[in-house]
């Protein structure tokens, strides 16, 4: 059985903050997030589209991913959102 992928995403909100999560299912996650059953941050701050993704092997690799760009200041997220991914 191949291993699940998992991703690290960032969101842009309405107040134009970007929020960063992991999930399996960036699709339905940004839904959850969207229709008020995400993060709190996001019942909140409504997110308005998906900024960036990142693949990652497992888990951990996607949570220590996660860490690293939470610890970001916004201006970096920016470029990291420029450089990577569009929608």
């Amino acid at each position: 059985m191949e291993a699940k992928k998992w991703y690290v995403y960032i969101l842009r909100c309405e107040n134009n903050s970007l929020y960063t999560g992991i999930t399996t299912d960036v699709e339905r996650r940004f839904e959850q997030h969207c229709n008020g059953k995400g993060a709190k941050y996001t019942k909140v701050h409504k997110p308005i589209k998906i900024e960036a993704i990142f693949e990652k092997e497992n888990r951990s690799e996607a949570s220590k991913e996660e860490i690293r760009i939470k610890s970001l200041k916004k201006s970096e997220k920016e470029l990291l959102c420029q450089n990577i991914y569009n929608k």
